[in-house]
């Protein structure tokens, strides 16, 4: 068993490999549990488009000891959050409960992971949730765009694939194809689980090493290959009301050194109401209501993207100003917005330190790099970025090649 030096949490690994991690919030009335898998949608084959989605639905369809409605009474009765999320990277299985009920939380989830019931019943009529959910990502304009945009950035990598899957695909699994995937992927050195609040971590660790996580076998670790980031336009049309444009350009890893000030050009371009972006498009000329940029971090990849949406009639004008305002930001930023941007930065680290679901959410990094950061010491390393740092990292992305997607509104 091996312990890091992580000064703000505790971390242990077990032999088996598998993580765990608390950070302890000793006036918090609450804890936030999250069993994370290292695996999300990049890591499936073909064929296995969207399982790792299907099974985040289906390990609430019951255990071995309690049905789908004792499991969702028990989770009830616990009058928190349960929820899940899976990601290109990542899958999660969390619950927010009152501090006394976190022993019973860690019982649940571990048992919906590791002695799933996965009925066959169940399934069927859980793919069919699953369709209404793809349906409800075509419906909205925001999240197809973006996912048809990805597609086009890692054009030919698994990175580029809906997390959701297709509609062929999920109708090919069977339970067992389910069943088969969580018990390759979802053991031993995949398996990070994190606790944050009014929980002790040697509590947590030998309520850890009583469970079946201590035998579970190791998992298949996944080998992923370093996407190629795509360039040039890519024209489309949707019935909807308002043209889409989303641009991407090459940025920072989620372990790079220049993370700090990738942020602070996020921050910058497009992350709030005073930024670049936001002032130019929107406050000073009207072109469109929603506008902004994000950062997107991945182990071996990342990309700085910008979003805006805008009548059809605007589109020509509203592309025209934003291409001289991503000219002008790459000359020079004033030192006070600059400043701002680091301010706004350090509020946000500060405030989330408050949070207990965030704090277990950030203990998920552990599955990256073997070491993190405080909030305090990122807002260290955010206000220690020098203007200039910030100014060529801003440059040096937005000069790059840009892969940029537009869809035009089509009648209905």
């Amino acid at each position: 068993m091996s312990q890091n030096n992580n000064s703000f949490i505790e971390h242990n690994t077990l032999d088996n490999g598998v993580q765990i991690a608390t950070r302890e919030l000793p006036n918090a009335q609450s804890v936030a549990i999250g069993i994370f898998m290292d695996v999300g949608s990049r890591d499936e084959a073909p064929h296995h488009a969207g399982i790792a989605h299907a099974l985040e639905h289906m390990v609430f369809k019951g255990t071995d000891k309690l049905d789908v409605h004792e499991l969702a009474e028990s989770l009830d009765a616990l009058g928190g959050n349960a929820n899940a999320f899976t990601s290109r990277e990542r899958t999660c299985f969390h619950l927010h409960v009152l501090h006394e009920d976190w022993q019973k939380a860690v019982e649940l989830l571990s048992d919906m992971l590791l002695h799933p019931a996965l009925p066959e019943d169940e399934w069927q009529r859980e793919r069919e949730v699953i369709y209404a959910e793809m349906s409800m990502v075509d419906d909205n304009p925001d999240e197809w765009v973006y996912d048809q945009h990805i597609s086009q950035v890692f054009a030919g990598h698994s990175m580029g694939k809906p997390v959701l899957g297709t509609k062929d695909t999920l109708a090919s699994f069977s339970v067992q194809d389910l069943r088969d995937y969580l018990n390759a992927h979802y053991r031993g050195g995949n398996v990070l689980i994190a606790a944050a609040g009014r929980i002790k971590h040697q509590d947590l660790l030998a309520q850890i090493k009583q469970s079946e996580w201590v035998a579970a076998s190791d998992a298949k670790k996944a080998q992923r290959s370093t996407p190629s980031i795509q360039s040039g336009s890519h024209h489309m049309n949707k019935p909807m009301e308002q043209a889409q444009v989303v641009m991407s350009w090459k940025s920072v890893h989620i372990t790079s050194p220049d993370k700090p000030a990738a942020w602070l050009a996020n921050q910058l371009l497009g992350g709030s109401m005073s930024s670049i972006l936001f002032r130019e498009i929107r406050e000073k000329r009207g072109l469109a209501y929603s506008i902004g940029s994000h950062l997107s971090t991945y182990t071996d990849a990342g990309l700085l993207s910008i979003s805006c949406s805008t009548m059809p009639e605007q589109l020509e004008r509203c592309l025209d100003v934003l291409n001289h305002t991503i000219e002008d930001a790459c000359k020079g930023v004033p030192l006070a917005m600059i400043e701002r941007a680091q301010r706004q930065l350090t509020v946000q680290f500060r405030m989330g330190m408050d949070a207990v679901e965030g704090s277990m959410l950030q203990l998920g990094a552990l599955l990256d790099d073997s070491v993190i950061y405080s909030p305090l010491a990122w807002v260290d390393k955010v206000n220690a970025v020098s203007p200039e740092q910030v100014q060529d990292l801003l440059s040096i992305q937005l000069k790059a090649d840009v892969l940029q997607t537009i869809v035009l509104p089509t009648e209905a």
